[in-house]
């Protein structure tokens, strides 16, 4: 997907969510929550699936609200393993081994496709002409990890040459905010399996205006945790996934 533009909007609210990770009910919610915050337009930063019990109908759900995405890491790990079944999972622990061979068996022809399509990274020009880019990982790759602690070094090795005003990513799970040699920097966190120990999701929401520097906060959501532990166990993926959607957490095992 090549670069789109808002520039000639007079202002925008864009809401980033990232990492939904198979939970409808988690995703349904931010999208929900962003309405209610009078988001502009929606865009995601990936992995909708994996882990949770809802892979197809997340897709779906993305692919009909025209949900801007970019591909995660995971989701390229389930199309991976749909072309070669078994391939990957010879090399994984025990449990996550059964969380990807449930996952590739229950994302459907449709929702393979629609991952198959999805392009590495999205490029913005928001109003006022700043530029947004969206990536999974880092602008190096999908498995690239830009944490809290990244220093302004750091985050220009994973740049190069490119200097976007607004750099929003996913993969860690763990949210922030900051603003490092001129660039806002957020990562959404994940709006569908967080891990830092607070189980409500998060995302991002972006204001950008002409004149004015784009400006990123996150939000907490709640949801109906409920919903997604039952299905866990109703749909046969390891119980012991429901304690890390209840906690917020990821065992070590599943990492």
């Amino acid at each position: 997907m090549g670069p789109f533009s808002c520039k000639n909007m007079a202002s925008m609210r864009i809401a980033i969510i990232s990492d939904i990770h198979g939970n409808l009910p988690a995703l349904e919610a931010a999208v929900a929550d962003a309405e209610r915050r009078s988001a502009d337009r929606i865009v995601c930063a990936g992995d909708l699936v994996g882990y949770g019990p809802f892979p197809t109908e997340v897709c779906a759900f993305i692919e009909d609200r025209g949900i801007d995405t970019v591909l995660g890491n995971y989701d390229r790990k389930v199309i991976e393993s749909i072309d070669r079944p078994g391939f990957l999972e010879k090399k994984m622990k025990s449990e996550k081994r059964k969380v990807l061979e449930w996952t590739r068996k229950h994302t459907v022809l449709e929702a393979a496709r629609f991952l198959r399509k999805l392009p590495p990274r999205i490029s913005m020009r928001l109003p006022g002409s700043a530029g947004l880019l969206v990536v999974h990982g880092s602008p190096l790759s999908d498995v690239d990890n830009i944490y809290p602690s990244v220093t302004a070094r750091g985050l220009s090795g994973k740049l190069g040459v490119e200097k976007p005003d607004v750099l929003a990513c996913g993969h860690t799970h763990i949210p922030f905010a900051r603003s490092i040699s001129g660039v806002a920097v957020v990562n959404c966190g994940s709006a569908g399996f967080p891990v830092d120990g607070d189980p409500r999701p998060s995302y991002a929401l972006l204001d950008a205006a002409p004149g004015r520097k784009p400006s990123v906060r996150l939000v907490r959501f709640s949801y109906d945790v409920a919903r997604v532990v039952e299905a866990i166990g109703d749909r046969g993926l390891p119980e012991s996934l429901c304690r890390d959607f209840i906690e917020g957490s990821k065992r070590r095992e599943l990492q």
